[in-house]
């Protein structure tokens, strides 16, 4: 198939660029690079540097390829920063798709490959997360992925788009040989953050509440290898080509406290990593674990990075080598 990929130089969209080339596919990146890096983007893929308001660039870019799905991974990901710039949030992540859905109809593509969020899940009744749990955002960038989610409903009922919601919980990990990894400015990500302390970047790790309701009173989440996201993309859009619309949660299934990510990552970079306790950070919740059981029964995922360890060393390995992302090969 040819893939359209919009943001397909930033971190999980460059590695699902790579594994959708492995797998025999033809890629169009679509990336403005204000928050991707060229050098992310794998040598076969075709890369348009355009931005999504950019209609005439981005209908041109449809004009001349011919589509068989598109995987959206571009947009405004910080949390807190959405609830400090909500229009910003509004404009940039549902705007642009409407704008890239506009495109899809009128070029008759019947496949679309949505990255969305844990981040709907502000009130779950239990964990793990399953389904059927009703959707409540968590935020402004919660509430922009619940409506590019309604959006997706409609581009079916209308114009029969066939459609996978794929709703992330904690992305991490690089490419196990260390040509790709995760590089956001600024870094959000715990481990990331953790990682700079090691290589002398940072002092310390900040623990936002330590009385949380869990084993050692830190939050606990659901940390997903990047890979096995990607190979979730292959699947769903493989699942497409026959089958009705779908969402899956995705997520190890395993939940880890800050203390045990820290804990881990002073044995894998063998460095202390100094750590302090600050106050919790609001809207922050105890426990966050997916339950991505429907997606292994209907499409045989199973994450084969399942050990934090593992995990952690992917990630140790990238920033070893690109202590400041990319910037040194630019």
């Amino acid at each position: 198939m040819k893939v359209l990929v919009t943001g397909g130089a930033g971190y999980i969209g460059s590695h699902v660029v790579g594994l959708l080339i492995k797998s025999g596919h033809e890629v169009v990146v679509y990336d403005n690079l204000v928050n991707g890096n060229r050098q992310a983007v794998h040598e076969d893929a075709t890369l348009v540097v355009g931005d999504l308001y950019d209609v005439e660039t981005l209908k041109k870019t449809f004009d001349e390829h011919d589509f068989d799905g598109i995987m959206h991974f571009a947009s405004q990901i910080l949390v807190g920063e959405s609830m400090q710039k909500p229009f910003k949030y509004f404009r940039d992540n549902v705007y642009t798709i409407i704008n890239v859905l506009e495109q899809a109809a009128e070029h008759n593509v019947k496949r679309f490959i949505l990255s969305s969020t844990a981040n709907l899940f502000d009130a779950p009744n239990r964990i793990p997360i399953d389904e059927t749990e009703p959707l409540i955002p968590g935020s402004v960038y919660g509430e922009t992925k619940f409506m590019a989610e309604r959006l997706l409903l409609w581009m079916d009922r209308v114009y029969g788009m066939k459609y996978c919601c794929l709703r992330y919980f904690n992305a991490c990990g690089a490419h196990p040989d260390g040509h790709i990894g995760e590089a956001h400015d600024p870094e959000s990500h715990l481990i990331p953050l953790v990682l700079q302390v090691a290589l002398g970047q940072r002092e310390n790790i900040k623990i936002f509440g330590t009385d949380y309701d869990t084993a050692d009173g830190t939050c606990i989440r659901d940390y997903v290898h990047v890979l096995d996201l990607a190979s979730a993309h292959i699947l769903a859009l493989e699942a497409l080509e026959d089958g009705d619309s779908r969402v899956y949660n995705l997520g190890s299934g395993s939940g880890y406290s800050v203390l045990e990510v820290i804990e881990t990552a002073r044995k894998v970079t063998g460095h202390p990593i100094p750590a302090i306790e600050t106050e919790r950070r609001a809207g922050d919740l105890p426990i966050l674990v997916a339950d991505s059981d429907k997606i292994g029964r209907e499409l045989g995922w199973e994450p084969q990075y399942n050990n934090l360890e593992r995990i952690i060393e992917t990630a140790w390995n990238w920033h070893q080598s690109h202590p400041n992302g990319y910037e040194e090969t630019e």
